[in-house]
């Protein structure tokens, strides 16, 4: 069989199918803490308010609470990817025409045209295209996602040595002298810590693309 791309990765029955069941708050809980800063940054790089933005994570939530129990995966209408997508997109617009009445806002593959902040002036300032800027956040949002819960999972020193070394940009030697361990331990911390957000990246792609 061929390989098959993440967009086209059917989306197996994990999470998304939990979220059928409005009770199952962990679930919930998991998706929210997944996508809001997702939807959130993606609003507010689309020129929105953070009050704006906050409603448009309020309202895309809503949106999934509301066609979830009905949602089925089929590849050929597309990925849950790109069906989030959508409702962010619908929801933006909302908030560009509820700041600007006047305005029809729309956001085809090739327009790159709307607000500022204030919504009163740069309304045909070329930004970034919504679907382009989707998949740039996605794949960020992805991967914070991935090392915080890697991070709950880890021994609090082993990510931190991690942090002081691929983050904060120090050497070996003063990480080791810092913690009181060896330079091969450094390293050895460093690989654990990396091999677990990769794990963590890789489930979140299968369990939720």
């Amino acid at each position: 069989m061929a390989h098959m791309p993440d967009e086209l990765i059917p989306t197996r029955a994990t999470l998304i199918q939990r979220l059928k069941d409005w009770q199952d708050q962990p679930s919930w809980q998991e998706f929210f803490d997944t996508y809001w800063n997702l939807i959130y940054g993606v609003a507010i790089k689309r020129g929105l308010t953070k009050t704006e933005a906050q409603e448009v994570v309020q309202e895309t939530l809503i949106s999934v609470a509301k066609y979830m129990p009905g949602f089925k995966y089929d590849p050929a209408l597309g990925s849950f990817k790109s069906w989030l997508l959508n409702l962010t997109r619908w929801r933006i617009s909302d908030q560009i025409r509820q700041r600007q009445p006047s305005v029809v806002y729309y956001d085809p593959p090739n327009e790159t045209n709307l607000g500022d902040d204030k919504g009163d002036k740069n309304l045909n300032q070329p930004i970034q295209n919504l679907d382009t800027l989707w998949d740039d956040e996605w794949e960020h949002n992805l991967l914070n996602v991935a090392i915080a819960k890697a991070r709950r999972r880890l021994d609090p020193k082993q990510f931190q040595i991690f942090d002081f070394y691929v983050n904060k940009g120090w050497d070996p030697e003063r990480i080791a002298q810092t913690f009181s361990i060896s330079v091969n331990q450094v390293y050895i911390a460093k690989h654990r810590v990396a091999e677990m957000i990769k794990e963590e990246s890789e489930r979140l792609k299968r369990d939720i693309i």
